[in-house]
């Protein structure tokens, strides 16, 4: 696919008050081998080990301002299909407004959760886009109280 750089009419661009996307928050991979994958985010491309959940076999990687998962992958899973999500950071977790405006696109917002992410812990909600992809909306980090 060429790099042509095609106009966009930004005037046709809506953004909707409870959906204002602020960038990436993180991608959650599943991997087969879990050493093989840290070992080539922390050597190959410099990352760093933030913070391991154990329960599950999480490991988080910071990878500037957004981070990169990586979770164990189901013996015999499709190595071409192991994005687990990714998270899109918005501005605001404004629940009510927010899950109006997703039923009014016909798409079920899901349960609204406590959950970490590259600015620490926030809420956020899963969706899942007409290709089956797991979405998940990463609202503001918590603040310290």
């Amino acid at each position: 696919m060429p790099d042509d750089v095609i106009p966009v009419d930004s005037a046709t661009a809506t953004v909707h008050p409870a959906l204002r996307v602020k960038g990436l928050d993180h991608v959650v991979l599943r991997v087969a081998d879990m050493g093989r994958a840290i070992a080539f985010y922390e050597q190959v491309l410099g990352l760093h080990v933030e913070r391991r959940l154990e329960t599950i076999g999480l490991v988080q990687l910071r990878a500037g301002t957004a981070m990169i998962d990586l979770v164990p992958g189901a013996p015999g899973e499709d190595r071409g299909r192991n994005m687990d999500h990714f998270a899109i950071r918005i501005a605001e977790m404004d629940v009510p407004a927010l899950t109006a405006h997703l039923k009014r696109h016909g798409i079920d917002p899901g349960e609204v959760r406590r959950r970490y992410g590259a600015e620490g812990y926030g809420s956020s909600i899963y969706v899942t886009d007409p290709d089956g992809n797991t979405v998940e909306l990463k609202g503001p980090p918590e603040t310290a109280a």
